[in-house]
């Protein structure tokens, strides 16, 4: 039996990938984590980790590489902890996630005649972030605006990012050239000085409208009109910049106080056919290409013909609830976040949609005060966060036995899970679509049809 030893190098055959898309390989029966390996490759690795049950090997070299091996488009790849798949190409990334999906059903949720489909992709999966948030540093005595690193809050800078709009680019460069004229002064998270902590950008995909939120450790910005028109000169697509007041010692990126220094108070994009206002602190999703195709699985899978009464549960700013309005007699968006609630109200009022009712609180908490009230729903459409619904909630459901359940999931784990619970108490999940919503990471959204039976 090989010795295992920390430290030393040994050469090793990739069998599998984790849900996190590390390489899965074994010296002896002695099982090893790759970071940047794929399934069927033989790689040289330095062991740089040993625990009792596994290790974690970083990468030397790739000896014979899988015919999935992509060559990463990014000169930070390697240091920047966006994107964690681009060593794999975009086709094998697809079925990786519909393999992810398909194990977890199976293995978590014990269900074996579910039918996974293929995971629907992007055309083109560059560029497709319509929100940037670059944190800013000091970086061996320079300026640095970019992307933390891996497991860390060292700031790498590097030319360009392949997923952020290409306008969300260049308005970095940009504010890297005014920050290193004007002198400002960069937060240190160490001792909580310095000024400017982050810039995060904005971008309408249908209407090109472009919003620049400048975050800062105070409440003025040095030579702030000079910045406003050297913005505006550059990137004409600017409609909006404020200021955003952050003097908190944490790592929550935006404070409670945002000023307008130009332009409008909100920007405006569309998913689908319905219109939206984007404010500094809206919640909206990062890639509405996919959302649009996320969005409209569910409305598929709802079954929708006019006469429903829909609860759309964890509803967000409600985009979900307007796709489900088109159909629905009447729906019923359910939120626990106050401004998004709100968000929620305006986009109602801004779509002319009169067929929503939006109410604040846990869903776990008031969908069972509503059911006892004689509120009942023909359809429910779920819509939590990674960690899933509340078992309180699915008690409800399954007290409630509306017709269909549509379950919109960030996490094939939890998904698993809820539908293990339901499937045991009077209801069939029967088919999951997986939608790539973040090419070349790790993540996959999924929409999942549940029925009563």
């Amino acid at each position: 039996m090989t010795e295992i030893k920390r430290n030393s190098d040994y050469i090793i055959n990739i069998t599998g990938m984790t849900h996190e898309g590390l390489g899965v390989g074994r010296i002896d029966n002695f099982t090893v984590f790759v970071e940047g390996a794929n399934e069927g490759e033989s790689v040289d690795i330095k062991l740089i980790k040993v625990n009792k049950s596994y290790g974690v090997g970083k990468l030397n070299k790739v000896l014979y590489p899988s015919q999935s091996r992509s060559i990463p488009f990014c000169n930070a790849y390697k240091r920047c902890g966006g994107c964690s798949l681009q060593h794999m190409d975009y086709k094998a990334q697809l079925v990786f996630k519909t393999g992810l999906v398909r194990d977890s059903i199976k293995r978590i949720g014990k269900l074996e005649n579910v039918e996974v489909y293929d995971t629907i992709g992007m055309e083109s999966p560059f560029n497709y972030r319509n929100k940037a948030q670059y944190p800013a540093a000091v970086v061996k005595g320079e300026a640095a605006i970019g992307f933390y690193e891996k497991r860390s809050h060292k700031v790498v800078e590097h030319d360009t990012c392949g997923i952020q709009d290409e306008l969300s680019n260049r308005i970095r460069k940009a504010f890297t050239g005014y920050v290193k004229k004007s002198g400002a002064s960069l937060y240190d998270e160490l001792n909580g000085k310095g000024l400017i902590r982050h810039i995060m950008t904005r971008v309408g995909f249908q209407t090109a409208e472009v919003m620049v939120v400048i975050v800062i450790n105070g409440y003025e910005l040095p030579a702030k009109q000079e910045l406003v028109d050297m913005l505006i000169l550059n990137i004409p697509e600017i409609k909006s910049i404020f200021i955003n007041v952050n003097t908190k010692n944490t790592n929550v990126i935006l404070g409670d106080k945002s000023i307008n220094i130009y332009g409008k108070d909100a920007i405006i994009d569309y998913i689908g056919s319905f219109k939206f206002e984007i404010s500094p602190m809206s919640f909206f999703q990062v890639n509405p290409v996919q959302t649009e195709v996320l969005y409209g699985k569910a409305l598929e899978y709802a079954g929708l013909t006019g006469t429903e009464t829909v609860f759309d549960l964890y509803c967000g700013i409600g985009t979900i609830s307007l796709f489900l309005s088109r159909k629905a007699k009447k729906v019923y968006g359910v939120e626990v976040v106050a401004d998004a609630v709100r968000d929620a109200q305006k986009n109602a009022v801004l779509n002319n949609v009169s067929n929503i009712e939006f109410i604040r609180g846990e869903a776990e908490k008031v969908i069972p005060e509503i059911y006892s009230r004689g509120v009942k729903a023909d359809v429910v459409v779920v819509d939590p966060p990674r960690k899933g619904c509340d078992e309180a909630l699915l008690k409800t459901l399954v007290d409630m036995r509306p017709e269909r359940i549509v379950y919109v999931s960030c996490n094939p784990s939890t998904l698993a899970r809820d539908l293990k619970y339901l499937d045991e108490n009077g209801f069939r999940t029967v088919e999951v679509q997986p939608v790539d919503m973040f090419p070349w990471t790790a993540h996959v959204e999924c929409c999942a049809l549940i029925t009563r039976v």
